[in-house]
Parts: structure tokens; sequence; C-alpha cells
């Protein structure tokens, strides 16, 4: 079974307003980067505990 792809453009200057720089670091908070992908902040969070393989090192930190 073939799974439908979504492809949807996001300008950029949205992104850009969600990322902040916080001791020299570009970072963007958990809960924009699920609003983009129109999930929730628990199960994005789920996701990459799940495939943390597929994720760069400095993906997240805690």
């Amino acid at each position: 079974m073939k799974t439908k792809t979504h492809s949807l453009t996001i300008p950029d200057e949205i992104i850009l307003n969600k990322i902040y720089l916080i001791r020299s670091k570009k970072v963007m908070l958990d809960m924009d980067l699920a609003n983009l992908y129109g999930v929730t902040t628990s199960n994005l969070n789920k996701a990459v505990k799940r495939n943390i393989k597929r994720f760069p090192d400095d993906f997240m930190f805690s």
C-alpha cells in the first residue's frame, strides 16, 4: 500500500520567527516544530525518541 505525501510550503519568515538564538546556538522549541508539522508536542517527542537514530546528535537536548 502506498501512502500519500502531502506537500506544504511554509514562508521562510514564519520559520525564521520560530528560531531563537540562545547561548550562540540556534534553537527551535518542540512546541513550534510540532505546530509546523501539524502534530502534538507529545507525539513529536515520542516519534523522535522512537527514531532517535534518524536525527543528528544535536537535534535535541534536555
